[in-house]
């Protein structure tokens, strides 16, 4: 019987989201999650938080066990995965506290395992990365709760830790790219490789250095900035949560059909 039907995956400064939860210790085949999973209720629906970067924030972007943490999550029931997380803005016209929903993402990362096939060739289709019904949620609770939201937009993910130069956030900004963050991938498409549904919920925090003059930005700023939200979005999810589809009409679950995956999901 599963434990939970949506999963959330906190990041900078959402620590916390379910009151009243329970903590749950989840073994899977590539280690530990980033913290025990913590499983509680919203708005009738049971849900699996788990924070990105662990609760003390101790881990950096690529450190982060993506692989555990999806997988600790698909073993729980999750088949919804909300993402939220903080990024830079590419635009000045959506400046720190705009609100993007993404519908596209580029890979600029380096080095971090990104399948659960480690000794097989699986191919899983990635033209649209992010689930189109739990988008249209995001999108519509977000204007339905008065935020500054963004439908669309592609997410550029960089390795990290550091922040761009000036220089690559104007090479990012002149391909068209709306946002640039450091956890999205693999994590969007270990959801894929999992039959999971997943939409990123990306809070600006910031203007990337390519954007506006002065020293660009700070760790400090971007921890400012996304704590000064954390209630606000802490809500959305709330709302997003209780209009996600009990059946998702899309076509996420259906990711690995066809495809001769020869792997024990949970």
């Amino acid at each position: 019987m599963a434990v939970a039907d949506i999963g959330v995956i906190g990041g900078s400064g959402l620590y916390a989201l379910l009151d009243a939860a329970t903590e749950v210790t989840v073994a899977t085949p590539y280690g530990p999650p980033s913290d025990p999973v913590v499983v509680g209720e919203v708005s009738g629906r049971r849900v699996a938080f788990v924070p990105r970067h662990g609760r003390d924030h101790r881990l950096p972007p690529h450190g982060i066990p993506y692989r555990a943490n999806l997988w600790a999550l698909r073993s729980l029931g999750v088949r919804q995965v909300l993402a939220p997380c903080a990024v830079g803005s590419l635009r000045v016209d959506a400046p720190a506290g705009t609100l993007v929903i993404p519908d596209q993402l580029v890979d600029r990362t380096s080095g971090r395992v990104q399948t659960f096939h480690d000794s097989r060739a699986v191919h899983v289709s990635f033209a649209e990365p992010y689930c189109a019904v739990g988008r249209a949620a995001a999108v519509a609770q977000a204007g339905a709760g008065g935020w500054d939201v963004v439908d669309g937009g592609t997410m550029v993910v960089v390795e990290g830790p550091r922040f761009s130069t000036r220089a690559e956030s104007r090479w990012f900004a002149a391909q068209g790219w709306s946002t640039v963050n450091m956890t999205g991938h693999p994590e969007a498409v270990l959801a894929r490789e999992l039959a999971l549904c997943y939409t990123a919920i990306a809070l600006v925090t910031d203007l990337d250095a390519g954007v506006e003059t002065g020293s660009g930005v700070t760790q400090e700023e971007v921890f400012r900035t996304f704590a000064s939200s954390t209630a606000r979005l802490r809500l959305l999810l709330y709302d997003v949560i209780a209009a996600l589809p009990l059946e998702p009409s899309c076509s996420c679950g259906r990711a690995l059909d066809g495809i001769d995956i020869r792997l024990e999901l949970p």
